[in-house]
């Protein structure tokens, strides 16, 4: 059975996600699509809208087949650790060919760009460590030593300041590095852009704008309704009715100003992501600040991006050390989360020829699972008494979800 993978997080699932898996199967020619997705926390260092559980649950109503968990040591890193991990899980898990989104559309940019960059490799990381000097963000960084270094108006390059152009090409690099048979197909992205905000199409949007409409709109779903598949809108709304809330950083808020205020200087430092004396900025802002909107308007910088503080303050949160992150290049396992009929009838004739061991009950490998394990229980925090315990429970207790073929999938 030919299988095409995909790389996620969907946060939540919509439209666009959808169109994407259908693409993805119809380009490659694939019978099956194995989603590697994002736990309970993503890699923008943010904890997801809803659990693993629902996303999963989402994503096998919508078309996908078989949903892998990409480990936190991997969910929650910059572009290239990330793109590596997810890389490895899709190849083990026997995937003919890996499909992204992107702003290019054309795979030939991506491969062209790759040479381009193997090419100019010193030249590139010199440009990268003057801008760095400056005090700009690695991103911006990265972006500005490319445009200098590339020929003006090549069409055949990518354009680098585009966030899914930069982590496809990561996902070519990750392939590439790994000597992995896994085919790139890349699909442009259809009308909303990765961080639009704002509602720009009737039917597609993007996560950042579904997000930003469920919390200015007091967690009521009704405005985005247009813009998910039925079975995600009603998990959505089936998620809040059983939780009771939504999840965002402010709901961690009190956790991480403690963890700040009561952890020493010293230990911050041994803290995976936390470097250049950053540690007292994050202590001396947190004392200042009532919301974690607040501690982050106040804590950024021109160097210091978004994403790069908040993924800090997730390991601060999870007291992840730098040792725990060290050898984070390739998983040494598949975490099950769930499965349609097709999936399963593709385990069980490829079983012998994965490339990892194939993990489905939390409690028979609790010390691989560890990051994992503790992730999942930081995440619960951010619910309140039953339905706290509820959410932590189903680490252990929860089976892989399973989607018959009498299920609907629109």
């Amino acid at each position: 059975m030919k299988a095409v993978g995909v790389i996620v997080e969907y946060n939540p699932f919509h439209n666009g996600h959808k169109f994407h898996l259908e693409q993805a199967k119809v380009i490659s020619g694939s019978e099956i699509v194995i989603c590697v997705m994002s736990g309970n926390f993503l890699q923008r260092g943010e904890p997801a809208l809803v659990s693993k559980w629902n996303r999963t649950e989402m994503a096998l109503l919508a078309g996908a087949d078989l949903v892998f968990e990409l480990p936190y040591r991997f969910a929650t890193q910059n572009a290239d650790i990330f793109a590596n991990g997810a890389v490895s899980l899709l190849e083990a898990s026997g995937c003919d060919s890996i499909c992204f989104g992107s702003e290019s559309g054309d795979i030939e940019a991506f491969i062209n760009t790759l040479d381009f960059l193997e090419k100019h490799d010193a030249e590139f990381q010199q440009q990268v460590k003057e801008q760095i000097s400056l005090g700009v963000s690695y991103p911006k960084a990265a972006a500005l030593s490319f445009k200098k270094l590339s020929p003006e108006q090549d069409s055949d390059l990518l354009d680098l300041s585009k966030p899914n152009n930069i982590l496809g090409l990561q996902y070519v690099s990750a392939i590439r590095k790994q000597k992995s048979g896994m085919t790139p197909i890349t699909i442009a992205r259809k009308s909303a852009e990765y961080h639009d905000e704002n509602f720009a199409s009737e039917t597609i949007a993007s996560a950042t704008s579904i997000r930003k409409s469920l919390f200015s709109n007091h967690g009521s779903p009704e405005n985005i309704r247009p813009f998910m598949p039925q079975s995600s809108f009603e998990l959505l709304e089936k998620y809040k009715q059983q939780f009771g809330c939504f999840h965002s950083w402010e709901n961690y808020w009190p956790l991480l100003k403690y963890k700040l205020l009561q952890t020493s200087p010293e230990e911050m430092r041994n803290i995976h992501g936390v470097e250049e004396g950053l540690e007292h900025r994050l202590v001396s802002t947190a004392l200042e600040s009532d919301t974690f909107l607040a501690f982050m308007e106040r804590v950024k910088t021109k160097r210091y991006t978004w994403t790069r503080l908040q993924r800090a303050c997730l390991h601060i949160l999870m007291n992840v050390k730098k040792a725990e992150m060290e050898d984070a290049q390739k998983s040494s396992y598949l975490r099950l989360l769930g499965m349609t009929n097709k999936g399963r009838e593709y385990l069980q004739k490829e079983k012998k020829n994965l490339g990892l061991p194939l993990v489905s009950k939390t409690s028979a490998n609790q010390r691989e699972l560890e990051l994992d394990i503790r992730a999942s229980s930081i995440y619960s925090l951010g619910l309140q008494g039953r339905e706290q315990r509820m959410l932590m429970k189903m680490e252990y207790s929860q089976p892989p979800i399973m989607i018959g073929a009498n299920k609907k999938t629109s």
